[in-house]
């Protein structure tokens, strides 16, 4: 029974250890036992989240707790002190602390782990359906209950129990939408579809039927790659992917009903698998506080074995034996060597509080009450999103003020991710949207720019503008107005009107609309006019946008929606099409024709003028029953109701979103999009449902995305490809290849320098390709995409290279340059941090010319930098380049002339030289130039390289690191950080999962650091070394005691006090103080951000300040001791009367210590120090009155109340204090008058009143001369195959890479440059 238990259990280790796994449907087992379950090694869907059982708590938390080496330090002193020969207290006495301490955490990680476990309960109670064969249908059981190879059930607004491979719907064509706002935090709609030639046309799905073989890799936490292939009987293998998996915990949304299989269950889940937990990391003064700790054990040791010494010396020295002596059973007393070996431990028992035992557990609180006010602070708080700062590591606060270097993501950290349509360049031609840049104006015009963009009635989306000249003022007047006017917010992303408003460019509207080219077909065969169609088809087909209806709410659909579809929409959209005669029929239908709209004010009775939507001549056909909603197939009476203004668009990425309302704005509307088909109106109204054959998904290698359709009219295999303007100019050759036809090469050529001098605007650019598929050639394709689609081993690679054998020999037709906005205060963010002291890094994939301007316009770079521009292809020119820089750079260093000056050196390099510039052997030169340079923006680099930059860096140079972003491509750099800050941005919550600190806005990293950083650190700093003074000044009070009781080991204090000084009197005024005080108020720290310089480094936690406070700690425990003791000399007082007075005046001096060192008192702190001296009395006086035998034979009796009685007890306290304070008062006195820090100087400023304050910080300011932000602003570029040749210059506000290259102080080191850049 044993060894069949154990064989099965091999077993089923070795089948999850396989790479694949082979599932069949559990229906045909139903009901029997679990041994003859064809999946039962696989785990079931229970999860089970808590760390310990109800039996096992007590020595499952013991033993994490002893991970701590401080617990397992005491518990073996407590330990020791049972040993009668060694023991200084009772035994059961020296046990309170430490069980005090393991009390109090057991406590708390109890009241975590219950509400895990009260969380797990719930969740796995959750109801779900699950077909049983017996019943021959879905019946309700338990989440707990489903088992890999169910098939499960999910309906609208269900959360999935399982991962499940989709393989039925409700949707007749295949498609399931989901939410993953629970795993990555993206709102916006994903589609999922059935896999392939499952399960598609039949109404209802019988379970039963399933009788494939379903193999699959090895569970993994990649929540954006699956490995699978379906078997069917006749050996048939279907490939599926990602795009058919649903993930546990994912919401099932606008889709009646959903069928699937389950592949992985409970912990082999996606999601559970990127369940990590919080985050756990030791901050950098934790790790300088434990070497603290070591000295101070080196310390206690020294101590003891003076205490042993003197133990060994004294009975030496005896000249006989006295009473008090006890001899062992047998009348032999121990020799003085073994008395002084055994000394040495019993001085360990009693000295062992020199180890502060709640040090640690008051640290811990401490930070949750910083985190607790930080995540409070208002200032940290975004309205728009309604969110605020987050802390996930709990144990890292401190370290925010620690930062040298922060690597910082531009997309979406620095900009606001909303992404605005711009310009466009067609075949060669620049439309450079003047009026959008006129409406986009007059946006930044206004005083409050964040309402504009956040709580503007969204207007009606236009699909066709007129060409009636308007002033431009009058364009400024109605955006105004219309901005002003409208508090609502879409709950989509990238859809707020700053996005989706674009008025077209007059002359290519004019174009589109000639009647001589509309209506000409020569022009039409000449390919012209198509070449404008592809370039808008192009924006509305390439992309993953998912459309659903304005008025579609996020609920249960109601199954009537499914009730009329009609079998082949492209036969009738393309029989339609081609009955209209041409394509120029499709552009006939644009008039001009001026209206009077009323804005949303309406009830206030203002009207104004606006750009109206175009005019249809003829109306279409009746018969025409196209599907037009990828949520539902309309009916002839629904085909009236949709229109461009009830439409909605969910883009994974704002550029998507952005392309898509661009060609929204020209009259291509996307209707629908299926997995199988894409619906566009064009401007004459006419729809063309073109056949999506396959999508070629963007990835980080290939920088770009294609989509294969097939026309409706010429039935052609048409290929539309976009990316990255050197991902996309590499597949047609070079912008000169001479392959191309001279045409082609023009095209190319002008193309090229729109992208140079969009890139030099900050403009993201993206080039538009088309390519004609031959039907041999497509067939040919398929067979091998298919295979790769298949495959398990290699898939990635296999689908990667698939895809670029389809993308070579491309046309370009076009680009596009869409700008992402800085965000607000970022300019004067950076400004305050790099005075801070910290070095800002840019680590971006756009392409240099991009980088550099969004470098200057948010002073990343200033016009007195020295620019070192590094794009080189050979590692050799690399290393000459590192050689030259470096020596120019110490040249300048060593010149007597620049002694008191500082060389502003900013680096610029692309992804390609930076992977040889990091190297093993380049890598040293590489970190020392960097290090010289104040800004450095890597461009084009990939989110290993980022990770690799930061590493690099970290590990080089010592530094402490902070990482921020908001993306998915930015979780490496996050993590490899000693901080990573998330933003919540718009695209998804993937950083922020992996993230340390969860920021709105990059703005608000400047508080952050300068204010709660700095208050955290040296809050924490300052406290962490009043603890071991603390503790060292009133252990030593025993110490000095031994010298007078021939090192004994006895005390002269009741050793229930001891424990109660530690524990109660004087533990919460520091844990007060390290969460509340406030050493410069948060106004002068951010408008004096040099005072976080203070921190960096060393800090103020240095080894001279730790060994100065031990100094005075052995100076005041003098003090304290000697007093007393020279004041009741040749008196006839008792020990324990001797020690009351000792243990008061250490009381008065350790708190009134602590006073000195509070910088801004407040009620809290005055009411904490007066209750801890009230509650020593009271606790004393009743401890005194009441417990006479608590520890024999110590007798306690009204020690204290004879004290109070005696004036020489206060005149003791008084002295004693004033004389043991009064060098650190001193002290401070001098340096805050001699040589006074600058907190000391900010403190000054404090005390100013407001108006004045504000005066001399403006003052110091403008001393240091923080200049107006520029911006530069947008021109016409000519093209260079046109005649005129002469480029105006078209950034006058900002230094350009060319106005770098020719500046005298620019140091530009460009090699071998290459197209993309």
């Amino acid at each position: 029974m044993v060894w069949g238990t154990l064989r099965e259990a091999l077993r089923g280790q070795r089948a999850r250890e396989k790479d694949l796994r082979n599932l069949v449907s559990n229906i045909p087992y139903e009901g029997l036992k679990k041994g003859k379950q064809p999946n039962r090694f696989f785990p079931g869907n229970a999860i089970k989240t808590t760390k310990y059982t109800l039996l096992f708590f007590i020595p499952m938390n013991l033993f994490e707790q002893f991970h701590r080496l401080a617990n397992i330090y005491f518990v073996g002193l407590a330990i020791l002190n049972f040993f009668p020969i060694v023991n200084a207290f009772q035994p059961e006495v020296a046990l309170i602390p430490i069980c005090i301490i393991l009390s109090l955490t057991a406590l708390k990680d109890a009241c975590e782990d219950f509400r895990r476990y009260q969380s797990d309960k719930k969740l796995n109670n959750t109801p779900c359906l699950i077909y049983s064969r017996k019943l021959k249908a879905f019946t309700e059981k338990c989440w707990k209950d489903v088992r890999v190879g169910d098939f499960v059930k999910v309906v609208c607004n269900e959360i999935v129990p399982a991962d499940l491979l989709l393989l039925h719907t409700s949707d007749p064509n295949g498609v399931c939408h989901i939410e993953t706002s629970n795993l990555d935090g993206e709102t916006n709609l994903k589609q999922r579809r059935v896999v392939s030639g499952f399960c598609i046309s039949v109404p209802e799905f019988d379970p039963e039927s399933f009788n494939s073989i379903v193999v699959c890799e090895k569970p993994n936490n990649n929540l954006n790659h699956f490995k699978c292939y379906v078997e069917r009987p006749d050996k048939e293998k279907v490939g599926a992917g990602i795009e058919s998996l649903l993930l546990r915990g994912c919401t099932v949304r606008n889709t009646d009903h959903a069928m699937g299989f389950v592949v992985y269950a409970g912990h082999e889940t996606k999601s559970m698998l990127n369940n990590n937990g919080p985050r756990y990391k030791r901050s950098k003064l934790e790790r300088r506080m434990n070497m603290d700790v070591i000295f101070c054990i080196i310390l206690l040791f020294a101590m003891c074995f003076i205490g042993a010494l003197g133990h060994f010396l004294w009975l030496r020295d005896l000249p006989g034996v006295p009473p008090y002596l006890v001899p062992k059973s047998d009348g032999v007393l121990n020799s003085p060597i073994l008395s002084g070996f055994y000394m040495f431990f019993t001085m360990i028992i009693l000295l062992q509080v020199l180890i502060p035992i709640s040090l640690y557990i008051s640290i811990e609180l401490v930070k949750i009450g910083q985190i607790y006010f930080i995540t409070n602070d208002m200032d940290l708080y975004n309205e728009e999103t309604d969110s605020r700062m987050q802390c996930k590591a709990l144990n890292i606060t401190e370290d925010l003020g620690q930062i040298e270097y922060i690597f910082s993501d531009k997309t979406g950290t620095l900009t606001e991710n909303k992404m605005v349509f711009r310009r466009c360049s067609i075949l060669g031609t620049e439309y450079p949207h003047k009026e959008n840049a006129t409406r986009l104006a007059a946006l930044e015009e206004e005083d409050s720019e964040d309402d504009i963009i956040f709580n503007q009635q969204p207007k009606p989306p236009k699909t066709g503008w007129s060409l009636e000249t308007e002033d431009t003022q009058n364009h400024k007047e109605i955006w105004h107005k219309s901005a002003m006017t409208g508090h609502a917010q879409s709950d989509v992303a990238f859809s707020s009107p700053l996005e989706t408003e674009v008025i077209p460019d007059r002359k290519l509207l004019e174009h589109i609309s000639c009647p001589e080219i509309t209506n000409s077909s020569s022009s039409i065969s000449s390919g012209k006019t198509d070449s404008y169609l592809d370039f808008f088809l192009a924006l509305a087909i390439c992309n993953t946008v998912v459309v659903s209806m304005a008025t579609a709410q996020r609920q249960r659909m109601s199954g009537l929606l499914y009730s009329h579809h009609t079998n082949n929409t492209q036969d009738t959209s393309s029989s339609q099409a081609k009955n209209s005669g041409s394509l120029s029929h499709m552009f006939k239908f644009w008039q001009r024709k001026p209206e009077r709209r009323r804005t949303s004010s309406e009830d206030s009775g203002v009207e104004e003028k606006c750009f109206t939507l175009p005019q249809k001549i003829e109306k279409l056909k009746e018969n025409t029953d196209l599907q037009t909603c990828s949520f539902y197939t309309p009916t002839q009476s629904d085909k009236a109701a949709i229109t461009s203004d009830n439409l909605r668009y969910e883009a994974e990425s704002p550029d998507e979103a952005a392309l898509v309302h661009a060609a929204k704005a020209y009259g291509f509307i996307l209707l629908a999009r299926t997995p199988d088909s894409v619906t566009v109106r064009l401007p004459s109204g006419e729809d063309l449902v073109f056949e999506v054959l396959d999508t070629l998904d963007f990835d980080p290698y290939r920088k770009r995305m294609s989509v294969l359709v097939r026309h409706p009219i010429t039935e052609e295999y048409v290929l539309y490809t976009k990316g990255a303007d050197y991902a996309i100019m590499e597949l047609l050759g070079t912008p000169y290849a001479e392959h191309l036809h001279r045409d082609q090469r023009n095209i190319a050529t002008d193309t090229q320098h729109h992208l140079d001098c969009y890139g030099k605007e900050g403009l993201r650019t993206l080039c538009f390709t088309k390519k004609i598929v031959s039907d041999k050639a497509f067939e040919s394709w398929s067979v091998g995409r298919q295979s790769a689609l298949a495959a398990i081993d290699n898939k990635e690679e296999l689908v990667r290279q698939s895809a670029a054998e389809l993308e070579t020999n491309l046309s370009l037709i076009g680009a596009t340059g869409i700008e992402d906005r800085l965000q607000e205060n970022v300019p004067d963010t950076i400004v305050a941090l790099r005075e801070a002291g910290i070095q800002v890094w840019v680590l971006t994939g756009d392409k240099p010319e991009t980088a550099v301007n969004i470098g200057y316009a948010c002073r990343l770079l200033e016009d007195d930098d020295l620019v070192i521009n590094m794009s080189c292809k050979s590692k050799i020119t690399c290393t000459s380049i590192l050689d030259s820089t470096l020596e120019e750079v110490r040249r300048y260093g060593e010149d007597p002339r620049n002694v008191d000056t500082t060389q502003c050196i900013s680096l610029v390099i692309d992804g390609h030289t930076l992977t040889l510039a990091l190297s093993p052997d380049l890598q040293d030169r590489f970190v020392e130039l960097a290090k010289h340079c104040r800004t450095v923006l890597c461009c084009r680099v990939t989110p290993l390289q980022k990770s690799t930059v930061v590493k690099v860096v970290r590990e080089k140079l010592k530094v402490m690191t902070l990482a921020v972003g908001d993306g998915a491509n930015d979780v490496n750099m996050i993590q490899a950080a000693d901080i990573g800050i998330g933003i919540t941005g718009q695209e998804g919550m993937q950083a922020v999962m992996a993230s340390d600190f969860v920021i709105s806005r990059f703005k608000h990293l400047k508080k952050l650091l300068l204010v709660h950083g700095h208050w955290c650190y040296t809050r924490l700093a300052t406290m962490i070394i009043y603890f071991f003074y603390k503790n060292v000044a009133n252990v030593n009070l025993l110490f000095w005691y031994q010298f007078f009781c021939g090192f004994s080991g006895t005390t002269m204090i009741d050793y229930w006090l001891l424990i109660f000084f530690n524990l109660f009197f004087t533990s919460a005024p520091p844990i007060m103080f390290a969460i509340m005080d406030k050493d410069v108020s948060a106004e002068v720290l951010l408008g004096v951000p040099e005072l976080y310089r203070t921190g960096q480094g060393a800090g103020e936690y240095k080894f001279s300040t730790f060994l100065l406070s031990m100094l005075d700690a052995f100076y005041q425990s003098l003090v304290c001791f000697f007093i007393p003791y020279f004041a009741y000399l040749d008196s006839e007082i008792d020990v324990f009367t001797f020690g009351t007075p000792l243990n008061t005046v250490s009381l008065f001096t350790i708190l009134l210590h602590l006073s000195i060192e509070i910088k801004n008192w407040t009620v809290v702190h005055a009411v904490i120090m007066i209750g801890s001296v009230i509650t020593y009395f009271t606790v004393t006086l009743a401890y005194s009155s009441i417990c006479i035998i608590c520890n024999p034979p110590s007798n306690p009796y009204w020690i204290l109340q004879r004290q109070m009685a005696d004036p020489v007890f206060y005149l003791i306290c008084i002295i004693t204090t004033v004389v043991a304070l009064l060098p650190r008062y001193l002290f401070h006195v001098l340096r805050n008058s001699i040589s006074p820090s600058p907190l000391t100087q900010a403190r000054h400023l404090d005390r100013l009143d407001s108006s004045a304050r504000s005066q001399m910080i403006k003052e110091w300011r403008d001393f240091r001369g923080g200049g107006q932000i520029k911006r530069s602003r947008l021109s016409t570029p000519p093209s260079p195959s046109q005649e005129t040749r002469s480029l105006p210059n078209i950034f006058p506000l900002s230094p350009t890479s060319s106005d770098i290259n020719g500046d005298e102080f620019a140091l530009n080191v460009i090699t071998e440059s290459s197209p993309n850049t």
